[in-house]
């Protein structure tokens, strides 16, 4: 995730600037978005189909975290191993141990979507701050920041999950702050570039001659100005914090036994594959419909909110 800056830096091609001053602070939230804007929707597809993973991951998540349920995740049956789908009282069927693989693939859409906006929230106050921080500071703060995001470019986020796993040990916590501390900088290096072409505008000009001190225009003009291109990138993270917290676990960096997660699923089932193909085939089938129906709300809305960008492709 830490070298994401391209996938990034083509998501903030499609964000341009505000293109005319906010008023106040209370009254314009962003100014990028005109009368075009307001017709775009986001295709009721992608929100018909994040609703159901909404749901299916918020199922995992209570199974996860009431002792009650747990054993729905845990249960093993060696004389039902590698039932088929649609095998009576076992809809998914099961795996290698007679585990039911509804249960287990819910749970691990709850972990997957835990760890992704554990890693957004994270991911985006970093960057935010550091961006911010590095773009209206001055000279000095601006070299500072880059240089932090150089060093933190040089560690991928596989070696930190190592790290993190020696010394936290490995589970979800070493993977959330593996992937958090490399994914913020391309975050922060969009966020400097926005604010040094907002720093220019009337209304911030007039703010600092007012006396308004920087932090304050920070919080009461920038962070505003920049909230679009916020959302974008925190869809953004979700969907990749997802991926890898899949790749990691699957490495056995990640969700560690008897806590259910894709990655785990995947790695389960690769060995069994010649004779039981659907554990892989429906974990492996719900991570990647996920991940392709995030990043189709990211690019809904950049559209909605820049929709220049849709007569450009």
């Amino acid at each position: 995730m830490g070298r994401s800056a391209g996938a990034a830096d083509r998501i903030r091609g499609g964000m341009s600037a505000p293109t005319s001053e906010p008023v106040s602070s209370g009254r314009a939230i962003y100014t990028a978005v005109g009368s075009e804007s307001r017709r775009a929707r986001i295709n009721p597809w992608v929100v018909g189909g994040l609703t159901v993973y909404g749901v299916a991951g918020l199922v995992g998540i209570i199974v996860l975290t009431v002792p009650s349920l747990n054993h729905l995740l845990t249960d093993q049956d060696l004389l039902a191993t590698f039932k088929p789908p649609l095998s009576p009282g076992h809809p998914l069927g099961t795996d290698s141990l007679g585990r039911d693989l509804m249960w287990r693939i819910l749970g691990g859409l709850g972990v997957s979507i835990c760890v992704g906006v554990g890693v957004a929230i994270i991911s985006v106050v970093l960057g935010l701050a550091l961006g911010v921080f590095g773009g209206f500071f001055g000279r000095a703060a601006s070299v500072g920041t880059a240089l932090v995001v150089d060093v933190t470019w040089a560690f991928p986020a596989i070696l930190l999950a190592i790290v993190f796993a020696g010394w936290l040990g490995p589970g979800l916590p070493a993977v959330i702050l593996a992937l958090a501390l490399t994914g913020w900088a391309s975050f922060a290096v969009i966020v400097r570039g926005e604010i040094l072409s907002l720093r220019e505008r009337d209304f911030i000009s007039a703010a600092r001659v007012l006396g308004v001190s920087r932090i304050r225009i920070s919080l009461t003009h920038l962070l505003i100005s920049l909230f679009p291109v916020t959302v974008v990138m925190s869809v953004f993270f979700v969907s990749t914090s997802i991926v890898a917290e899949s790749g990691l676990s699957f490495l056995g960096l990640g969700a560690q036994p008897p806590t259910p997660s894709l990655g785990v699923i995947l790695a389960d089932g690769r060995d069994y594959l010649s004779k039981s193909w659907w554990p892989v085939v429906l974990a492996g089938g719900a991570l990647t419909v996920l991940v392709l129906l995030m990043n189709a709300l990211a690019d809904n809305l950049r559209d909605r909110f820049d929709p220049r960008n849709r007569s450009s492709r």
